[in-house]
Formats: C-alpha cells, structure tokens, sequence
C-alpha cells in the first residue's frame, strides 16, 4: 500500500515526526505532505484556488526519518486532494493524519483538519485513518504511533474509502487499557463558547473543559477512561428519508422525497405533526 502523511498541525509538528518514523518501519510505501505551518480547526477546507494560480510546494527534510517530504502552502484538506491527483508521485492508498496534539471527539470532529483530511482522502477514493492524541506533559507521541499501527492493518483489510479517527489517552503504551469501537460524543474533549471581549467590535471565543457525563461508549468517555477510542466515519453522504429500511410504524414518507422524484417544497418534509410523532416513536 502506498500511505500519504499529513497533519493539521503543520510540517514542523513533532506528532507528524513521529508518525513518520513509526510508518517507514512497515512494508508500505510512504510520503509525507503536510501544511507549511499551523492549520488547525481547517475542516476539510482546501482553501482558495484560482484559475492558474500556483501552490508553493518545497521538498524537506522530517528529524528522524528518511522519508521523502513535501511542505504544502494550503490546509491538510488540500495535501490530501494534491496526493490523490499525483503531484507527489503516484496516487497514495491510504492517508494518514496526524497525530494531532490533543483529541478529535465527539462530533467536534466537523472542525477538525486532522478528521478532514482523512474525510478529504475518502472523498477522492482513498482510506483515511486520523489519529490524535490527549494533551500531556510529555506528550505521549509514541504510544498514539504505536496504536496507528495496529489500527492500521485494520485499515488495509477494510472496504474501499473506509476512514478510521483514533483518539488515544495521555499514558504510556503499557497504561492504555486497549482499544474500544466508540460512538460520536455529543461534544468533544473541550467546549466552544463565546467570551467577553475587551473592546466593542471584537469576538473572544474560548475553549473550556467539559463537566457533563457523557455516556460511557463515545469515543470522549473511552479515552477519559484510559481506552484507545477507534471510530468509523463517513463524510459526504446523502440520507433518504424513502430509503429501504423504513417501516411503516415510522410514519408514511412523502414519495416525492424518493431520490429521482419531483421536488414539492409544500411536501417534502414532513410537517411538524409528522415529525413529533417520530420523535416520540423513538424514544418509546
């Protein structure tokens, strides 16, 4: 398999380093192109791209490891679309991003340019697998390498465009009590909120630590708890409301809401009615 690194931290970051030096100790075949510097929260963005405009792209040099490295003046998103189309030679397999300092739980992963980039590749036909990594004081690089690379051969063997996001705890290999399958969290490891600015005209948004208890099978709880959290996920996808699966104790589901059916604004979503017997059908 041929495997593209990246990162939403930017080519210099010391968890892409390690990733690196872990990957070119396996059979795969292995490249790195990362940002030119810090892109977090980038999504799967590839930023602006004009008609003839060109990116500045810079072969270096990544501590540790003799892997060859491009710098990417664009967001994570855009090295993996640059890599599926064959700028860095032939198209890669598989992209893996990361490891980004800090954990991508819950569906904050929305916002994450280490998620996106694996989204990116999934995208664009490829496997993607992210991996990251709770904050620490040292941070634990090799115990996150370490899990990619069992979560890895998963990966190999797994259908086309599959996408693993891998959070791993703050411990030592030893410590980690093992690797779970986890759901989305409602929310991530921190919390988005906005904050007091000091001048009119300004917008302060923080991040603040999470004090409500989330169920124990997300993907946030597991790594609170000392467990490696693996989850699969799937980017760009359309939901029918007629798919097949759909039974009648639902609800009847308007036919023009089947794919390749007229649009009718007045009937395609169901009406309020409509929609709080379904939720109530669902939490019986």
């Amino acid at each position: 398999m041929r495997v593209l690194v990246t990162n939403d931290d930017g080519i210099a970051a010391a968890g892409l380093h390690v990733l690196a030096a872990y990957l070119e100790k396996t059979d795969h075949e292995v490249i790195v192109a990362a940002p030119d510097r810090d892109m977090s929260g980038t999504g799967a963005s590839i930023g602006v791209l004009h008609a003839g405009a060109t990116i500045e792209v810079r072969r270096v040099e990544i501590p540790g490891c003799g892997l060859e490295a491009w710098s990417v003046a664009g967001p994570p998103g855009l090295c993996a679309i640059a890599g599926r189309l064959g700028a860095f030679g032939e198209p890669p397999d598989i992209v893996v991003s990361g490891i980004n300092a800090g954990l991508n739980t819950g569906r904050a992963i929305l916002h994450s340019g280490t998620v996106g980039a694996a989204l990116t590749a999934q995208n664009f036909g490829a496997k993607g697998l992210a991996v990251s990594v709770s904050d620490s004081d040292p941070w634990q690089w090799e115990t996150a390498a370490s899990f990619a690379l069992d979560v890895l051969d998963t990966l190999v063997a797994a259908p086309p465009r599959s996408v693993l996001n891998l959070n791993v705890p703050a411990l030592p290999r030893t410590d980690v009590k093992g690797i779970r399958w986890a759901r989305l969290a409602a929310f991530g490891a921190v919390r988005a909120a906005i904050a007091e600015a000091e001048r009119e005209g300004q917008l302060q948004v923080e991040l603040r630590a999470i004090e409500q208890q989330l169920p124990d099978d997300t993907d946030t709880a597991l790594c609170e708890a000392g467990y490696a959290a693996l989850t699969a996920i799937v980017g760009i996808a359309e939901a029918w409301p007629a798919d097949e699966g759909v039974t009648p104790e639902f609800g009847e589901v308007s036919p023009r809401a089947v794919p390749g059916a007229p649009f009718d604004p007045v009937h395609a979503i169901p009406d309020q009615a409509d929609s709080r017997t379904l939720r109530s059908r669902e939490r019986a």
